[in-house]
């Protein structure tokens, strides 16, 4: 039994294999609304939870790659690794974080550990719109044909780029789930607004199993009007999509990131409260992919949109 609910077991003729790793994609169309923040708060959360954790870091900036002190060695980056993907296996990319190293510390005797796939900017050759199904494939195939190294993980998570190009699309059809970040703002409400619909058109023509597993409200100003009203307007949007509670902009996590630490293994209040706010959002992250079928979002007529 996976300590983070399982995708569902029953496939239709013709549908993809199920991954043996319960895997969720980290997705916003917008830059610079805190998704890999997200990512990595996850990352913590469930590392501090005793989970066994993969970041597959699909942005070609990298930037959790960096966050999670990846000692690479070795092994090759994701970039490579879908370049070869009938060649290569899943482990011949994998690294272990220092974040693993420092849970043992804590946690004498802990199964839980947090591997990477590398991230690099070799993997933007595929991010393109215009890939077939075949190259979409590359990364479910990997998870897949080595099922026994796949389910040594509880959980996948995928920090995807800030577009919805081929990387994206390579994510979304090795998910299980799929996770929106936003923050209260104008612009970007109304790229989740346009994700959500993206991701029901995907839905439909590529992977009919596929969940969204929430929307994440990020970086949140509490003093700020605009901000308040705008995440008044997200709880209507979104209503029992928008995962709790909403995550607070917090300078604390820039630190933290800057010293390449998991937020639950730095000290101080701040990155106490924000560990916490990560902790609640995986227990929600896990209440929305756990079901038998996809949770979508409303038809396209009937959604209410911010543009009006």
């Amino acid at each position: 039994m996976r300590a983070v609910g399982a995708p569902p077991a029953h496939r239709r003729r013709g549908e993809k294999a199920e991954s043996p790793v319960h895997v969720v994609s980290i997705t916003s169309l917008k830059g610079g609304v805190g998704k890999t923040t997200v990512t990595l708060g996850l990352a913590s959360a469930a590392l501090h939870a005793g989970l066994r954790v993969l970041v597959i870091d699909l942005d070609p900036h990298a930037d959790a790659t960096t966050a999670l002190a990846v000692r690479r060695g070795r092994c090759i980056d994701v970039g490579h690794l879908l370049r070869n993907a009938r060649r290569q296996r899943l482990t011949d990319a994998v690294a272990a974080s220092a974040w693993s190293r420092e849970q043992r510390a804590r946690v004498p005797g802990t199964t839980a550990r947090l591997d990477v796939v590398p991230g690099s900017a070799y993997s933007g050759i595929f991010d393109r719109p215009d890939l077939g199904r075949r190259d979409l494939q590359r990364l479910h195939r990997l998870l897949t044909r080595d099922p026994e190294a796949a389910a040594s993980y509880d959980l996948a998570l995928i920090d995807c780029p800030p577009s919805l190009n081929g990387l994206t699309r390579i994510a979304w059809t090795a998910s299980s789930g799929v996770l929106l970040v936003a923050e209260p703002a104008l612009f970007s409400v109304a790229g989740t607004e346009r994700t959500l619909r993206a991701l029901d058109l995907f839905r439909r023509e590529y992977a009919p199993g596929l969940r969204t597993a929430g929307v994440v409200a990020n970086r949140v100003r509490q003093d700020s009007p605009e901000q308040v009203f705008r995440l008044r307007e997200m709880e209507r949007m979104f209503t029992s999509l928008l995962l709790r509670p909403a995550l607070v902009d917090r300078p604390v996590l820039a630190q933290i990131q800057g010293a390449a630490h998991a937020v639950h293994h730095w000290p101080g209040a701040d990155a106490g409260r924000a560990a916490r706010d990560f902790d609640a959002i995986l227990a929600g992250l896990r209440g929305h992919t756990e079901g038998s079928g996809p949770a979508e979002f409303a038809d396209a007529a009937t959604v209410p949109s911010v543009l009006v």
